[in-house]
């Protein structure tokens, strides 16, 4: 609602691809079209927005971690490093015959930490449902040193290339 969109979050219970011979884009671009269908079906009706968030460092995908331990694993990865936030967003609009995707890559920078700041930084965020185990959007100060390119999509959906999209189909 903060942008001035009225909204409803409904979860896609869907399996999503995690094909390492894909690359970024078109990973989160299939799973994000893959979740937004998957609602048009239930509400036809509706223009549905799907969305698939990954982090990826030397080329290698960060999923979401299974445990607290990964969680360790993943951000001291990332500490005194630059990795690539890609979201994948789908649009979907089965009255309108809305179906596309468009991907934005933001660059980001974490500041150098030791397991000791790590571990409390983990202890102040779930990292547990967040893409590479951090979350941009609480304490991301304490981890992030620098953003280059879209905030939004660090935080989870990449609000100024959606906005655009929303405009060109009158919304």
């Amino acid at each position: 609602m903060e942008a001035g969109y009225a909204f409803r979050g409904i979860p896609a219970d869907v399996d999503e691809a995690m094909d390492p011979h894909l690359a970024p884009p078109e990973l989160t671009c299939a799973n994000a079209l893959l979740k937004a269908q998957h609602v048009a079906e239930m509400h036809p009706e509706a223009l549905v927005l799907g969305a698939d968030t990954l982090v990826y460092v030397d080329d290698e995908p960060l999923g979401k971690p299974a445990d607290r331990e990964e969680a360790v694993r993943m951000v001291s990865r990332l500490a005194g490093r630059t990795h690539q936030v890609c979201t994948g967003v789908a649009l979907v609009g089965r009255v309108r015959g809305i179906e596309e995707t468009f991907h934005v890559i933001t660059e980001v920078t974490f500041r150098p930490l030791t397991e000791e700041a790590v571990r409390d930084y983990l202890t102040k965020i779930d990292p547990l449902d967040k893409a590479g185990g951090y979350a941009a959007q609480e304490h991301g100060n304490l981890v992030i040193a620098q953003v280059e390119g879209s905030w939004t999509n660090v935080v989870g959906l990449p609000m100024e290339a959606t906005a655009e999209r929303l405009r060109a189909h009158g919304f």
